[in-house]
């Protein structure tokens, strides 16, 4: 393989944020080379394939994609929204929020107008709740410039916008404990808890998929293999394979990185599209004051989860174009990951995949739960990727068939005639997470943010060395619309937020005459 002797930009990691940047900085003529570890690129955005059926890893539908929307400004300009075919989910309930013991199934509908229709005739005397609390998930959204796709303050200079609780905002609108638990229902996307996460993550997370919500057709893997593509027509490099080992430093700048199979690429600038804690032990910790490290080190990261992929016999489980989170009851909302043995899981999600010519029925439905790292005890020094095939012995194979039985009794009492459904049962760990993903402890969703101490978990795309920067789940927001963001912060210390807001929105301005 020929590399070039040195590049502008080395970006190690080719999750989306990764790849986000990669683009933004080739688009501007910059020499870019990517670094990937893994078989596929993508993080998070990969998908494997069991007995013919394609599973995502962690993309189950996306928000603001309809035109002029957040996420579809940002991809229109990076040049990818035309490639990826996607099929919009139930605009009267995208989302439905279910409880055991409770047979009404509780919608969250695409578009304000429509989200407020359904929870009014849902809680009739609820409205002004209903309004009230709409109005501050779209006030709190219009705080954070780029998700707007703006230019404006950073985000720090005013911090009472990340000292509000969630749950404690929301139990304020109302005090109908049901309604409560459900427009707090879709908390599995950020692992919510009661006495930390800040009401700005549950609307940055909510707003956009009451806007629009997507499932990507065939798995969101064309996304990279779009954003792959646009790279490469900038002139930019992406390496999969390619196993970074550690940051070569000279003077007190990375001047390098050398592989796994000893090969050293050079750069002048470098971005880690890996996890900061594990970028840092990479660096080499004497390279950053002790006070940096240790407050890194010190961040903790959300809970894990514990995923069921099932492979659906043909033609016996009709697709379901909606999500179901599904809860034992309301406490469990906020509490899901407080667990015993016996009560897990104590909530859910329920996503499908949508293939290409689809009959109506499903061919596969993943389901997703909280599993605390902890429990990966026995097995937490193994390690297994597709790139490098380990084995974690019987005892982890017996503990994953437990689960799965218990999962999957669990889903019978919501649907009943699952189990005579299921062709063949797949699944995936914290270990699992942590392993393909490069996540810390196995985490869905990076650091936790905490309204008790708002600035602790927020990490600077510019790292204390002058030339390494980080992109990634890790800094801002996680899921798509925030990592595809965070891709955009790192990028506007190299080429100016000004500058780079206003590219995106005259990519966004132009219409092609045929």
């Amino acid at each position: 393989m020929k590399y070039q002797e040195k590049y502008d930009v080395v970006i190690v990691g080719s999750g989306l944020g990764g790849l986000v940047s990669a683009i933004i900085l080739a688009k501007e003529g910059k020499s870019v080379c990517v670094l990937e570890k893994n078989n596929q690129f993508g993080g998070n955005l990969q998908t494997f394939v069991r007995n013919k059926t394609i599973f995502d890893t962690g993309v189950h539908y996306i928000g603001g994609l309809s035109e002029g929307q957040n996420l579809y400004q940002y991809f229109k300009y990076l040049g990818i929204i035309d490639d990826i075919e996607l099929k919009q989910l139930d605009q009267n309930g995208f989302d439905i929020i279910t409880f055991d013991d409770d047979t009404v199934e509780y919608r969250h509908g695409q578009g304000y107008d429509n989200f407020i229709k359904n929870l009014v005739e849902q809680f009739p005397e609820e409205e002004k709740a209903i309004h009230t609390y709409c109005d501050k998930l779209k006030e709190t959204c219009r705080q954070f410039p780029l998700y707007m796709v703006e230019v404006g303050k950073p985000y720090y200079e005013d911090t009472k916008v990340f000292e509000i609780f969630a749950k404690d905002y929301i139990d304020s609108v109302t005090t109908n404990k049901k309604l409560r638990a459900v427009l707090s229902g879709s908390n599995l996307l950020y692992a919510g808890e009661a006495d930390r996460t800040p009401f700005y993550v549950h609307a940055l997370s909510v707003n956009s998929y009451i806007e629009s919500s997507y499932r990507c057709v065939n798995g969101g893997s064309q996304i990279t293999k779009a954003l792959l593509k646009r790279l490469k027509e900038a002139g930019g490099e992406a390496y999969k394979r390619h196993e970074v080992t550690t940051f070569n430093l000279i003077d007190g700048e990375v001047a390098s990185v050398t592989l796994a199979n000893g090969i050293e690429i050079k750069g002048d600038t470098f971005i880690s599209n890996i996890e900061p804690k594990l970028t840092i032990q990479m660096v080499g910790e004497g390279s950053f004051r002790k006070s940096y490290v240790s407050r890194i080190k010190n961040i903790e990261s959300t809970m894990a989860a514990f995923t069921l992929y099932l492979v659906l016999k043909p033609g016996t489980f009709e697709y379901l174009n909606k999500n179901y989170y599904h809860y034992k009851d309301e406490d469990a909302v906020w509490d899901a990951f407080n667990y015993t043995q016996e009560n897990w899981p104590r909530a859910y999600m329920i996503s499908m995949g949508i293939k290409k010519n689809s009959d109506g029925y499903g061919d596969n439905l993943t389901a997703m739960t909280y599993m605390n790292f902890d429990e990966m005890k026995p097995w937490e020094g193994t390690f297994n990727t597709a790139a490098d095939k380990n084995e974690r012995g019987q005892t982890y194979d017996e503990f994953k068939k437990e689960k799965e039985e218990q999962f999957i009794t669990e889903i019978e009492k919501k649907f009943p005639n699952i189990r005579d459904c299921i062709e063949a049962v797949y699944s995936s760990t914290p270990l699992s997470y942590r392993d393909y993903i490069g996540s810390n402890r196995g985490s869905m969703y990076g650091y936790v943010k905490d309204a008790n101490n708002p600035l602790k978990s927020f990490i600077s795309a510019r790292t204390k060395i002058k030339n390494l920067y980080f992109t990634g789940q890790s800094l801002n927001m996680h899921g798509i619309l925030g990592v595809t963001i965070s891709g955009v912060v790192t990028c506007s210390l190299l080429l100016g937020s000004e500058y780079l807001v206003s590219k995106v929105k005259e990519a966004n301005k132009k219409e092609v005459k045929v």
